[in-house]
C-alpha cells in the first residue's frame, strides 16, 4: 500500500470510528446548541449596547457564535482530539508499537485526527449551525466561492489544531501525566482562538498579540473569510505558515522523544 493510500485509510478509519459513537454525538449536538443559545443572547445584549462592535453587525456576531459551536469539537479547541489517546499510549508504553509501524508517527496521527475532525464537522457541527441560522438573523454569503474558501480555511485550521495538540501530547514522554498541560491547552484555546469573544474585540497590543498567535487560525481565520472580513490568500498564508512551523517543531520534538524511548528501552 502506498503512503498516500495508507494515510487516507487511517483518516477514513478515524471518521468511521467516531461515527459509531452515536449517543456521544447526540449529546454533543445538544450541548453545543444549548451553549450556543447562551452565547447568542449574551452577544445580542452586548451588540444592542455597542452596535458594530469589533466591526461586526448583530447578524455577523450571531453567525460567529454558531460558527464557533460548529467548529468547537471539529478543531478540538478545548481538547478532545486524538492527543488524549496518544498521551495514554505514551504513558502505558504502547507508543513503542506505533514506532515500529512502517509509517510516520506524526502523519499517522494527523490522518487519524483529520478523520475525527471531518466527522465532528458533519455529525456535530452542521446541526447547531443550521439551528442557529434558522432561529436567528445571520449573515451568510450567497457566493459559493466564499463557502469554498471558508472550507479550505477550515481544512488548514484542522492541521494547525492538530499540530498544537501533537506538541502537547508529546510532553507526556517527560511528564507522564499530561492533565495539567491539557487543562492549560483548554484555557488557552478558548481564550486565544476567539471562542469566547471574537479576537477583533481585544484592544491594543493584546489584540495584536492574540491575532498573531496560531490559535487565531482555528476559529477567527475561517470566520473572517466567511463574514467577508479577510481575503482568502493572506489568511491561507498565515495558517499555512503556522502549520509548517508547528509541524516542524512537532517533528523535532518527536525525534528527541524517540531517542528517549530507545534509551529507556535499551
Amino acid at each position: 500500500m502506498g503512503a498516500g493510500r495508507l494515510y487516507t485509510a487511517v483518516a477514513v478509519g478515524g471518521f468511521r470510528r467516531y461515527a459509531t459513537y452515536r449517543a456521544a454525538t447526540v449529546a454533543g449536538v445538544f450541548t453545543n446548541t444549548v451553549f450556543g443559545l447562551i452565547l447568542v443572547y449574551t452577544y445580542l445584549a452586548l451588540w444592542d449596547e455597542k452596535p458594530q462592535l469589533g466591526g461586526y453587525d448583530q447578524a455577523q456576531a450571531t453567525t460567529y457564535v454558531w460558527l464557533g459551536q460548529a467548529l468547537l469539537s471539529t478543531l478540538a479547541i478545548g481538547g478532545g482530539g486524538v492527543e488524549d489517546e496518544l498521551m495514554e499510549r505514551i504513558r502505558t508504553g504502547d507508543i513503542a508499537i506505533d514506532l515500529y509501524r512502517p509509517a510516520d508517527l506524526q502523519l499517522w496521527w494527523l490522518a487519524a485526527d483529520i478523520g475525527r475532525a471531518s466527522f465532528q464537522l458533519l455529525g456535530r457541527g452542521v446541526i447547531p449551525f443550521t439551528f442557529g441560522a434558522l432561529l436567528f438573523p445571520v449573515a451568510l454569503p450567497s457566493n459559493p466561492m466564499t463557502w469554498l474558501a471558508f472550507l479550505v480555511a477550515v481544512g488548514l485550521a484542522m492541521v494547525v489544531g492538530f499540530a498544537i495538540r501533537f506538541l502537547v501530547a508529546l510532553t507526556a514522554f517527560w511528564l507522564l501525566d499530561g492533565t495539567g498541560v491539557t487543562q492549560m491547552l483548554l484555557i488557552t484555546g478558548f481564550f486565544c482562538s476567539g471562542m469566547l469573544l471574537p479576537l477583533n474585540l481585544f484592544p491594543g497590543a493584546l489584540g495584536e498579540i492574540v491575532r498573531a498567535l496560531p490559535w487565531s487560525s482555528l476559529l477567527q481565520a475561517p470566520a473572517d473569510i466567511l463574514l467577508g472580513h479577510a481575503g482568502a490568500w493572506p489568511t491561507y498564508l498565515f495558517q499555512a505558515s503556522w502549520a509548517v512551523a508547528l509541524l516542524a517543531a512537532g517533528r523535532a520534538l518527536q525525534a528527541v522523544a524517540t531517542r528517549r524511548v530507545v534509551v529507556q528501552g535499551g
